[in-house]
């Protein structure tokens, strides 16, 4: 299993009552890795990204589509490492860019999964 696809499932997991759909197609290239609908009954996407240092890599599609839809859209990032402190970061897909160019410098919207967790269940309401 891969590092995005364990990141997935870590992320399933600490979210029950949100409805996942994992979206892996090669016609939208640059769509978020996941479809996300709680139970305010608001839908979002989330792109899973997993990292060893402060570097972030996205292709120009990714880039490109948060650029096009800056609202609802968001980044999860999971360093690895044991000296990694806020292991979980979560961004506005807004952000890319600055994202891109600063890497995890950059301010996250929630830091480690029971806030993000808070954040993703209360959009919309």
């Amino acid at each position: 299993m891969g590092a995005e696809q364990k990141l997935y499932q870590k992320l399933k997991k600490a979210t029950p009552k949100i409805i996942w759909n994992r979206v892996e197609n090669l016609s939208v290239v640059g769509m978020p890795d996941l479809l996300g609908y709680n139970t305010n009954c608001h839908f979002f996407t989330v792109e899973l990204k997993v990292t060893k240092g402060r570097k972030i890599k996205f292709s120009p599609h990714q880039i490109s589509f948060h650029v096009t839809h800056p609202k609802n859209t968001f980044i999860l990032v999971q360093t690895l490492g044991p000296r990694s402190s806020n292991r979980f970061q979560l961004y506005p897909g807004s952000g890319i860019l600055a994202l891109q160019a600063t890497g995890r410098d950059l301010e996250p919207f929630c830091l480690g999964l029971d806030a993000i967790r808070d954040f993703l269940y209360q959009l919309g309401a």
